[in-house]
């Protein structure tokens, strides 16, 4: 389902599942998005006719509600792969679905999920893509494109159906409960600053140096201080 302009493909795609059920795998994208989301209430800035916009329906119902962590981490790496075949330099997922390439953000993932009290419903999966923009506001400091990583231009339209295809590929193996453990070890060793020294602030504002050893099961974020292994929640740290 492609438009011309769309305030958010998450919120249409959001909309659409009140009303029916399309699907599984439908697409609703559009290059010029108006009113894009993304993590914890923020915007994410696209100019019209450069970027990926899009959101996937999926129907994840062999996945336990505590079992979320799953998708997104499933996501993160199909956008990862795919980022990584157009540019040599070193692209990480910075946790939990952010994608980067070196230290600057190319793309971001809004996943927006439906539960029962036994698996997940419904999924809104929203990725955005920086690709051909060039400039970014001083509210994205440290945003990048393909474009500004490879000097180059692309196709909007290939770019959509090469990654869409990852995605799907990806999604498979996690249906296979046999591959998660190999889609669990490829995020881990994908992890930006994964095993490194780094500086991190705590929810109540104070700093401190750790290194990052991994995610638990339910996607907390693992970082080792001194001797202690704490595990984080999104919203109870944040990278310096």
């Amino acid at each position: 389902m492609a438009f011309d302009e769309l305030e958010s493909t998450n919120t249409y795609g959001t909309e659409l599942l009140s009303k029916t059920k399309p699907t599984e795998g439908t697409v609703i994208s559009t290059f010029r998005q108006t009113a894009g989301r993304g993590q914890i209430g923020s915007r994410w800035e696209s100019e019209p006719d450069r970027n990926l916009s899009f959101s996937i329906l999926l129907y994840p119902t062999f996945l336990a509600p505590r079992e979320q962590f799953l998708l997104s981490m499933t996501i993160a790496l199909a956008v990862r792969t795919f980022i990584a075949r157009y540019t040599e330099k070193m692209v990480t997922v910075k946790w939990p679905n952010d994608i980067y390439v070196g230290n600057r953000k190319i793309c971001g993932i809004l996943i927006q999920n439906a539960t029962s009290t036994q698996s997940l419903q419904s999924s809104v999966v929203g990725i955005g893509v920086n690709v051909n923009q060039t400039q970014f506001s001083e509210n994205a400091p440290n945003a990048t494109s393909l474009a500004l990583e490879t000097g180059r231009e692309f196709s909007l339209f290939e770019l959509l159906q090469d990654l869409c295809q990852r995605v799907e590929q990806r999604y498979l193996q996690l249906k296979n409960a046999a591959g998660r453990a190999f889609l669990y070890e490829q995020y881990q060793s994908h992890l930006y600053r994964y095993n490194e020294p780094a500086s991190f602030q705590r929810q109540d504002g104070s700093t401190f140096s750790g290194i990052i050893t991994g995610v638990s099961d339910i996607g907390k974020l693992l970082v080792r201080t001194k001797h202690v292994v704490e595990a984080f929640d999104i919203k109870e740290i944040r990278f310096l």
